[in-house]
């Protein structure tokens, strides 16, 4: 990259502080370490609070928490709220449920690219391989050979075949939120998430779609910046089809910009950062 470029790592969660602690634990342990960690918390209850709390002890690093009031599923609009919490050139996004292998920040860094944003994929842990890894609180021993795990193919590290197995183009589709990348700069040009989308799902695609009428590129990660999804069940997914259409709606449009998106944080809001409350 030349110059040194400053990353923030963006974690979005809800109420479930023991999965937040493992993603932690795993950035406590990565080769290269982001300039600061940023939770974006969907208005999680105090538990989720205390432990950001006792982490703020543990890591050599800032750690902050952009918390809003529980109203429903609101992630495009927390995210938007953390991201307005830093001026780092650089974002990289993960989900509060996956567990990142060590090099994946640096992974990360080193496929930043401007032109481009960058998706990665994941590893699923089972129910019970999520459960062990709560009962022992420690994800040391992760890899490849772990059982309990499928679409183990996404596993595998291996940089030297990383151009063989990376993709370059011009679709948004595949675009996961619980694994990417992109440059502050271009997100803030296309006016951050769009909170038109509401409920679960699809805010992420719908992003890509911006940065790729924007004249962005997605470069897919294989090989590298590999993840652990821990098993949960499925979110209320009423709002799908919505939201899907919303996404097309932008594809069609081939227009970059939401109105309702990034600037209505800044306009709404006077404390981006606020205690949660008893």
């Amino acid at each position: 990259m030349g110059k040194k470029i400053s990353v923030a790592v963006i974690i979005s969660t809800y109420n479930w502080p023991l999965a937040l602690g493992l993603v932690l634990d795993s950035i406590a342990m990565q080769t290269l370490q982001p300039d600061e960690i940023i939770i974006a918390d969907d208005g999680s209850d105090k538990k989720t609070a205390d432990l950001i709390n006792l982490y703020r002890q543990r890591l050599a690093l800032p750690l902050k928490h952009s918390w809003h009031q529980d109203k429903g599923f609101q992630k495009t609009i927390i995210l938007n709220e953390a991201i307005a919490g830093t001026n780092c050139d650089y974002i990289i996004q993960i989900d509060g449920d996956i567990i990142l292998e060590r090099n994946f920040i640096k992974d990360h860094i080193n496929e930043a690219e401007r032109g481009f944003f960058i998706s990665g994929s994941r590893v699923l842990l089972s129910e019970s391989k999520t459960s062990d890894l709560q009962n022992i609180n420690s994800v040391k021993n992760i890899s490849f050979f772990s059982s309990k795990i499928s679409n183990r193919f996404n596993s595998i590290r291996l940089p030297f075949l990383k151009n063989i197995f990376t993709k370059h183009q011009r679709r948004s589709d595949g675009f996961r939120g619980c694994n990417c990348a992109f440059w502050r700069e271009d997100f803030l040009q296309v006016n951050g998430y769009n909170h038109n989308i509401t409920g679960w799902g699809h805010e992420d695609i719908e992003l890509a779609a911006r940065f790729i009428n924007l004249g962005l590129m997605q470069k897919k990660l294989k090989m590298i910046a590999v993840c652990y999804h821990l098993y949960h069940p499925l979110a209320d997914r009423n709002n799908e089809n919505v939201n899907y259409k919303k996404y097309l709606e932008t594809v069609k449009s081939g227009l970059p910009y939401c109105v309702n998106g990034y600037n209505n944080v800044l306009k709404n809001k006077t404390a981006l950062f606020v205690e949660v409350p008893n």
